[in-house]
């Protein structure tokens, strides 16, 4: 499989540069109906699964193994179950008649389900992220509710904040206006 900068370089190659499939073929290291594939979709079509993994014996032991994982949840890291004790307590404990390696990766595909993933974030100079907030103020000895624009520059961390008295669209206007203004 070919990753997505190339994937990105042979669409370039080909449609920004004018070349060849074969040319491209040929410079890539690639076969010309991957090129083709390439030039057919404007992103890596990736596969899909059309149906759910049938598990015909482990099928009626999933119950079982979700409540384990979930029971689990609750405990210490070190006292929560590996793939191989629940194994062993389906075999000895439900008479389940299957293999190891089916529970391993029914477990391993619920893990990674519940596993929290991060994507980092890349910010090129002059972009900015934009939004309204709530703050409690006190504006001539009154205590009130106020919503403020917040415009963040993250490739320099700088920040612009203006306070109004409502979520409007014309203090999103303006914010926009001040802050464009205030970055330059």
């Amino acid at each position: 499989m070919y990753d997505v900068e190339i994937y990105a370089q042979v669409r370039r190659f080909c449609i920004a540069d004018g070349n060849s499939n074969r040319h491209a073929a040929r410079f890539f290291g690639l076969s010309r109906a991957t090129i083709r594939k390439i030039l057919t979709y404007s992103e890596p079509p990736g596969y899909r699964r059309q149906e759910p993994v049938s598990r015909p014996v482990l099928g009626p032991f999933t119950g079982v193994v979700g409540h384990i994982l979930e029971a689990d949840k609750a405990m210490p890291r070190k006292q929560r179950h590996t793939a191989k004790r629940i194994y062993e307590r389906l075999r000895d404990e439900h008479g389940y008649p299957g293999k190891y390696g089916s529970v391993k990766e029914y477990v391993r595909e619920l893990q990674q389900v519940s596993r929290e993933m991060f994507i980092p974030l890349h910010h090129p100079p002059g972009h900015g992220q934009a939004d309204f907030g709530e703050a409690l103020a006190v504006i001539g000895g009154v205590e009130m509710k106020i919503h403020y624009f917040c415009v963040e520059a993250p490739h320099s961390d700088d920040m612009f904040v203006k306070a109004y008295p409502g979520e409007t669209t014309e203090a999103f206007l303006d914010g926009h206006n001040a802050a464009f203004s205030y970055f330059g």
